[in-house]
């Protein structure tokens, strides 16, 4: 894996704590006699106070090693059961030689046994072998006493049977992989709790056996060649060689444990065995029936207050509190823990008198009796008959500066309509909510209509809103495809529109911001047809670099006042950088833990104490993992009844259960909630302490986005970022100052693509014929030569919609690149037949399989059939304490060359043409909640096919002969040489992270030493990810500019001083693949070849490089794409001379010519 710029957590702390060979061991003659000084783990954090919210951090803070009192540097953490060798000249006793003895006897049983996977490790099975091998009677106690010595790397404890026996099914039938048809889970039977039964449980939880594959011609266990994803459909099997390193791992473990116990008996002068059995009783299980539970979590519900407070403590208190918890294990990284001191409220005053009754709804809606200091300055620029934006802290009543206005004029001249914009339907029902709360409050405009206009909005009310409504609460969507279109309908409404309000500018940026800024010129225009020049633009934003230019850019006006300076107060605030630990906190080689299960962990301690949490998490299966994680978690502290007062909100879900969840969100019934991020956004859910971010959520802007959700009532608040295994999660936890004084990205839109400029023109001259003089304020320089190009002219001048775009243009141009086929999931348990909810039928091929587990609101549901014909998935709730993941792959290749640019000064050629993305679910692998494999069963879905535009240029002869002859990984080569290449896009095309991709390459298949049947192209290859098969147009802007990014990220990965790969030239925070398979070395190789750049080969490392291994060679010459058959394409190079670009021909190649890529 590539370096980030800084060594990862995992890095430093391994070679901290390398441990000693067997060699070693046999030269030591004597132990060594010093004890190990066991030092608080709670305080390996340093807390910086940042002075105010405007700030964003002041100065790096300098880390400082700490020292004890003779200046010996202390142990970051330095727990039993570390992976450091701890040696004492203390003699064991025979109590503790015999307890050596049963934990060398349970660690040899039990991992025999894990590698069959219908075995589960019980007390009871694992007795009567472990009793063989050490020839007396295995007492539950025995094994309490090994779980008191090493508490972090073994689970003992009681769990349901039936759970138990459900996770087991199939496990030997299927060992080799069976079909979904096989594949059956009981029928659920209804128990009580007398007929229920506990089995007590023994698990290693430091480590699991490496998955392994059997070798088809040996039979010999291997290391996995592909990505489990990817996996054939078998079962994975271990080597002899591998689970003897594990059970000698854990014997080492052992000794270390048991010698630090005994220096630290020696050191307090108390006798071991007695101190040992005193503190076993705690760890001795108890069947839940017994009214004391299982004793894993015993400290942690000890602490915990036995129900929710109203009044909870504050944030610092319950910080403390957490720290002393015995799972807490100096999780928060150094240098992670900020603290935002509070800020007292600046108030403004207004040049206008409000009415007695807009004062009085202000006052007893949200007892306002002064107006901060931006809102007063806001409101009178808009006043003055300025376009406003307002860019301040989130939670900082941004909304009262549309709402008073709008209200103001509203008493004056009750015909004046309103048009409040929102990217999210559960952001425009919040501000409904709030503007009604205050109309209740007005006699004169109680019954004002004042509604929601969206797609949830039933086709009987719509004409209802439009004629009568004189506020409607809409978004970008319905404005394209509904309002715009019908503007003879929506006449009226239009000449009276006074003020338009946008919300959360930051969301209109790349792609999505140059269709919002066309829709917004579309509706200026349709308005001054109308007569009406007197609209006024109010937007809003919490994260813009540049938010006056933005807007200006959004809206196409120029009269625009900016508002910056923030005069809401706001509480004193805490954020927390918090690393998920290792496995066993003390041995990195245990590898990390789950993030969920400790996001899971941190959750309930902060409900439980009275802190309204909200987690967020970046993809949608998360949000339902974290939510059936809490659900455990609440078990096991014995507090399942709050579960009800958690839910997730998310994506997918119907609008009627979304509605209810807002509601109860709004009215604080709930006290947890776990969210993707349609909640990212300003909508008002009450009021929240803390904020949970569930692993690095792609951007710094988006961060501190959901980071300001907390504290929206002044209170003190807490922020917290869970740090995930990925390379760019431990890349911050490594460096959390740039998480506070890293700038926010000024955003682009781009009115030039001409694919979303044209799409829009064809819209707007079927609502309005276009006169290109008249219009070319509002649509631009290239107006008059599409209108000639791609309209209709008629005899007086004007031009009109295109026919292959009739009847509705609106329809042929998506915004969000959102569907319309979705799939119905189908709750049928107990013949319900309730739709649970809707999913995208890009997402029903990955998530809804027969056999699989669906996830709806942390409950898990077994899908019982797929209909792909019917657009439907029957789904029953099932109680399983594991998950499926589904078996796939993906080819990106081009179908045609539609053009070719030569490289100038080389015989390099760009090509641009359709591209095939085909993706193929083929099985799926039951996982339980340590990611080890149940089962493995195979489906028959159909592949999906999916196309798009895109731009390649295929590696030359030279570079793989160069990469082959060095040794060097020529996948990871092309890896690095895209991303290098794709990162630059951005200075020449004004797009967002994720809207043009590349292949990513699998570390696992490329470092394999066994063939593959799936060899990939020696090529670079970009691809629109919006946009259908037209693509979304910036690939193709990206097209016209190859030469220059060539030489661009040539030139970055030539002056980065970095040795492998960073994310300043060759890795990319969003690679789907962890930028594990990256060479700086050979991407400079291809992007030189590409060039005609002279190498220097004595510079390139001679063999294989120390992350990147060679493997087997995945990666095969390309050939060349052509063109269509009867097709002619120019082979075109752009010089640049003194009259700017010249395009030079150099000849045409014609469909079915054979291309020589002469590299």
């Amino acid at each position: 894996m590539v370096n980030l710029k800084a060594a990862t957590v995992s890095n430093q702390v391994i070679r901290k704590r390398k441990r000693k060979t067997e060699d070693e061991f046999a030269r030591t003659e004597e132990p060594h006699n010093d004890t190990p000084a066991v030092h608080s783990p709670y305080d390996d954090s340093i807390t910086t106070t940042v002075p105010t919210k405007a700030h964003d951090g002041g100065k790096k803070p300098r880390r400082t090693k700490k020292t004890t009192d003779d200046n010996t540097q202390l142990p970051s953490t330095l727990r039993r059961g570390s992976s450091t060798t701890v040696e004492s000249s203390i003699p064991w006793s025979a109590h503790f030689t015999k307890l050596n003895q049963t934990f060398r006897a349970l660690n040899l049983v039990y991992t025999f046994l894990c590698t069959r996977k219908h075995m589960a490790t019980t007390f009871e099975n694992l007795k009567s072998t472990v009793e063989g091998h050490i020839k007396r009677e295995l007492l539950v106690g025995d094994i309490a006493k090994i779980k008191t010595l090493l508490p972090q790397a073994v689970a003992f404890s009681y769990i349901d049977e039936a759970t138990l026996q459900i996770n087991l099914i199939g496990g030997e039938d299927n060992f080799k992989g069976g079909r979904t048809q096989e594949f059956i889970i009981p029928e659920s039977q209804h128990k009580s709790s007398e007929d229920s039964k506990e089995v007590l449980l023994f698990e290693f939880v430091d480590g699991d056996l490496r998955r392994q594959v059997q070798n088809t011609k040996t039979g010999d266990p291997v290391n996995a060649t592909r990505k489990l994803r990817q996996e054939d459909i078998k079962m994975p099997v271990f080597s002899q060689k591998q689970m003897m390193n594990l059970i000698d791992k854990r014997n080492r473990k052992f000794t270390s444990a048991v010698n630090a116990f005994l220096n630290d008996c020696a050191e307090q002068n108390v006798d071991a065995f007695e101190k040992l059995q005193e503190e076993t009783v705690q760890n001795i299980p108890l069947p839940s029936d017994s009214g004391a539970g299982t004793p894993g979590p015993f400290q942690n519900r000890a602490k915990l207050p036995t129900t929710i407070p109203q009044e909870r403590k504050s944030i610092p208190e319950i910080i403390a509190e957490i720290r002393t918890l015995e799972w807490y294990t100096g999780q928060i990284v150094p240098d992670g823990h900020r603290v935002f001191d509070p800020q007292p409220p600046i108030y403004g005053e207004l040049k206008f008198e409000l009415s007695q009754n807009l004062v009085n709804a202000l006052y007893n809606t949200r007892n306002i009796t002064q107006l901060y200091a931006h809102q007063a300055e806001a409101i009178n620029n808009l006043y003055d008959g300025h376009n406003v934006i307002i860019s301040t802290s989130t939670s900082s009543g941004k909304s009262l500066i549309y709402q008073i206005p709008v209200l103001h004029e509203l008493e004056r001249e009750q015909k004046t309509r309103a048009m409040y914009i929102f990217p999210t339907k559960a952001l425009a029902q919040d501000q409904r909510r709030a503007l009604k709360e205050l109309l209740r409050y007005m006699v004169s405009l109680q019954d004002l209509v004042v509604e929601t206009f969206d797609g949830d909005t039933s086709m009987a009310d719509r004409n209802y809103i439009r004629d009568e409504g004189r506020i409607i609460f809409t978004n970008p969507d319905m404005l394209h495809i509904t309002i715009l279109p019908q503007e003879e309908q929506w006449r009226i409404f239009l000449q009276n529109l006074r003020f338009v309000v946008v919300d959360e500018l930051h969301v209109y940026n790349g792609l999505f911001g140059s269709h919002v800024a066309l829709i917004m010129r579309r509706l200026r225009r349709i308005c001054a047809a109308v007569g009406n020049r007197n609209v006024k633009f109010i937007s809003c934003s919490a994260t813009v670099a540049n938010p006056k230019e933005h807007m200006k850019t959004i809206f196409g006006v120029d009269s625009v006042k900016l508002t910056d300076f923030d005069g809401s107060p706001s509480g004193r605030k805490e954020f927390l950088c918090w690393n998920t630990p290792f496995k066993d906190p003390g041995d990195p080689t245990s590898g990390r833990g789950d993030s969920i299960a400790e996001s899971a962990k941190l959750f309930c301690q902060l409900i439980l104490r009275g802190v309204r949490v909200i987690a967020f998490c970046r993809i949608r299966k998360q949000c339902e993992l974290l939510l059936n994680s809490v659900k455990n978690e609440l078990n096991n502290l014995e507090r399942p009844e709050v579960m009800v007062r958690v839910m997730a909100y998310r994506g997918g879900y119907t609008p009627q259960d979304r509605r209810q969840i807002e509601r109860e969100m709004f009215d604080g019934k709930l006290v947890g909630i776990v969210a993707t991020n349609a909640l990212e956004l300003g909508v008002d859910i009450g009021s929240l302490d803390s904020v949970i971010t569930v692993g690095f959520p792609y951007t710094i802007a988006n961060l501190r986005q959901q980071s300001g959700r907390a504290g929206r009532r002044n209170k003190d608040s807490l922020s917290v970022l869970i740090g995930d295994s990925f390379p760019t999660d431990q890349y911050y936890m490594q460096n959390p100052e740039e998480i506070f004084t890293k700038p926010n990205c000024a955003l682009q839109v781009d009115l030039k693509n001409m694919l979303v400029l044209e799409g829009h023109l064809q819209c707007a001259a079927h609502e309005m014929p276009i006169r290109p003089e008249d219009d070319k304020k509002y649509f631009g320089d290239l107006l008059p030569s599409i209108c000639k190009e791609r309209m209709r002219k008629d005899d007086i001048g004007f031009y009109h919609c295109n026919e292959r775009f009739l009847p509705y243009p609106s329809q042929h141009v998506s915004i969000r690149d959102t569907e319309d086929t979705h799939f119905a999931i189908i709750d049928t348990t107990n013949n319900r037949n309730i739709v649970l909810e809707e999913l995208e039928a890009s997402r029903a091929f990955f998530t809804v399989y027969e056999g699989g587990i669906f996830l709806h609101q942390g409950m898990s549901y077994l899908v019982k059939e797929f209909s792909q014909e019917r657009m439907v998935a029957k789904v029953e709730h099932v109680n399983v304490d594991w998950t499926t993941q589904q078996r796939d792959f993906t080819d990106v290749d081009p179908i045609e060359t539609e053009a070719i640019r030569r490289i100038p000064n080389t015989l390099s050629r760009a090509f641009y043409g359709p591209i095939r993305i085909k993706q193929v679910v083929f099985g799926f692998f039951k996982v339980d909640k340590r990611r080890r494999i149940l089962d493995a069963v195979s489906v028959d879905n159909p592949p999906i096919v999916l196309l798009s535009k895109g731009m390649w240029l295929d590696v030359p002869k030279t570079a793989l002969d160069i990469l082959t002859d060095r040794r060097l990984n020529i996948a990871a080569a092309i890896h690095a040489a895209e991303h290098a290449f794709l990162s630059l896009m951005p200075n020449f095309v004004i797009s967002m992270p994720g809207d043009v991709r590349t292949e990513c390459k699998n570390a696992i298949k490329e470092f394999a030493k066994r063939e593959t049947s799936r060899k990939r192209p020696a090529r670079l290859t970009f691809y629109d990810a919006k946009g259908g098969a037209a693509g979304s147009g910036i690939s193709t802007k990206a097209f016209e500019f190859v030469d220059v990014l060539l030489k661009q990220a040539c030139d970055r990965v030539e002056a980065c001083f970095c040795q492998e790969g960073c994310l300043e030239c060759c890795c990319d925070e969003r690679c789907k693949e962890g930028n594990q398979v990256m060479s700086k070395a050979g991407a400079g190789v291809i992007l030189k070849s590409l060039l005609g750049r002279k190498i220097d080969l004595d510079a390139l490392p001679w063999g294989e490089e120390e992350n990147v291994p060679a493997g087997v060679e995945t990666v095969v010459p390309a050939e060349v794409v052509r063109p269509a058959r009867g097709k002619r394409v120019e082979v075109v190079e752009v010089r640049m001379e003194e009259g700017g670009q010249v395009k030079v021909k150099f000849e045409e190649v014609e469909g079915g010519e054979a291309l020589v890529n002469r590299g």
